[in-house]
């Protein structure tokens, strides 16, 4: 049985730039553009989760 292609990558990393502060208006970090439950869940969640989240983030950021 052949491991998962992705087996032994490196998993995404988190885009904190550790300017960390809720942005009333939006609920996003004005630092990461994450929700507070993308980032709590962060550590604990797939690579497919992590790319779905990292590619809202660059819309978002413009929004802020």
């Amino acid at each position: 049985m052949n491991p998962p292609a992705d087996a032994g990558a490196a998993p995404i990393e988190s885009p904190c730039t550790g300017i960390c502060r809720i942005h009333p208006a939006t609920g996003w970090c004005v630092g990461c553009a994450r929700t507070l439950d993308e980032i709590v869940r962060w550590g604990a969640t797939d690579d497919a989760d992590r790319d779905s989240v990292m590619a809202a983030l660059p819309a978002r950021m413009r929004a802020i």
